[in-house]
């Protein structure tokens, strides 16, 4: 089977557009694996979210790249994964794309967020030049060791400065050889119309769910990361915790019935067999 970097290069050349859910760690991973996504997608703010901190450039590489670790150990699937502005300058950047690498990611995104940064579609962002961004995206590319791993350059310039720089950086980012482009902060249909009619000519990322994802496709898209898949996490079990709060039980609870379908999905047959080597 190709390297997970290998494969998700075939099928971003592929004819359809890629859909990697968001996931903060592997178990989220192994289920979106046995539900037949081809490619998933380690959120920061998810991976921020799940050590108990807003998404504000408080983790740091190596928390990110030991959570990168986890996932990419326990699927098969390629792992697109967030590296914030990189950890730095272009120096940085380059060990990040080396570790992150190491850790079986298969692609990566760095954006041009002043540092600390903050989620996207958080007030009060700040850029850094587009000059100061161009030298990091080639660093990214000049760092990895297999062709095939997928540099993504991110601008977070919408909110900030308006289309017109935008577009600016993202052909800039391109030239310097980014693989995909990716315009974060998308909050409306018309914005994400805009998106595909002015960049439309090169390969990009969309970061969202204004619409279903066979009416996203139609777009040109190559890559969408899907962020609902988190928000639905949190909704169901704060809602489940309320629940049991209040009612003293969980109505939906299935007991026991799902227990053999979590240990199978886990590896539990495949590690007792182990075990029995040994006895």
């Amino acid at each position: 089977m190709p390297a997970p970097a290998t494969r998700l290069r075939q099928l971003l050349d592929g004819p359809d557009m890629v859909v990697a859910p968001f996931v903060f760690d592997a178990f989220q991973a192994r289920i979106a694996q046995a539900a037949g996504f081809e490619a998933i997608y380690m959120t920061g703010f998810g991976t921020a979210a799940s050590r108990g901190f807003p998404d504000v450039g408080l983790l740091t590489m190596a928390e990110m790249v030991q959570n990168v670790r986890y996932i990419a150990s326990a699927v098969e699937l390629p792992l697109i994964c967030d590296a914030d502005t990189g950890y730095g300058n272009p120096v940085n950047v380059y060990r990040t794309v080396r570790e992150y690498e190491a850790a079986g990611a298969a692609a990566l995104h760095i954006e041009d967020q002043v540092w600390p940064k903050r989620c996207g579609f958080l007030a009060g962002k700040q850029v850094i030049p587009m000059d100061d961004m161009v030298p990091k995206v080639r660093a990214a590319c000049d760092a990895r060791r297999s062709g095939d791993f997928v540099i993504i350059a991110r601008t977070d310039a919408l909110a900030v400065n308006g289309w017109e720089d935008v577009i600016a950086r993202g052909r800039a980012y391109r030239e310097a050889g980014a693989d995909l482009i990716f315009v974060d902060g998308i909050r409306t249909l018309a914005d994400m119309e805009r998106y595909a009619k002015e960049l439309g000519d090169l390969p990009l990322l969309y970061n969202g769910q204004l619409l279903p994802v066979q009416e996203i496709q139609k777009f040109g898209f190559k890559l969408t990361i899907y962020s609902a898949t988190l928000m639905a996490a949190y909704i169901r079990m704060r809602d489940a915790m309320q629940e049991l709060k209040t009612t003293g039980r969980i109505a939906t609870d299935a007991g026991w019935g799902c227990f053999e379908e979590m240990t199978n999905l886990l590896g539990v047959p495949e590690a007792m067999e182990i075990g029995k080597k040994y006895e």
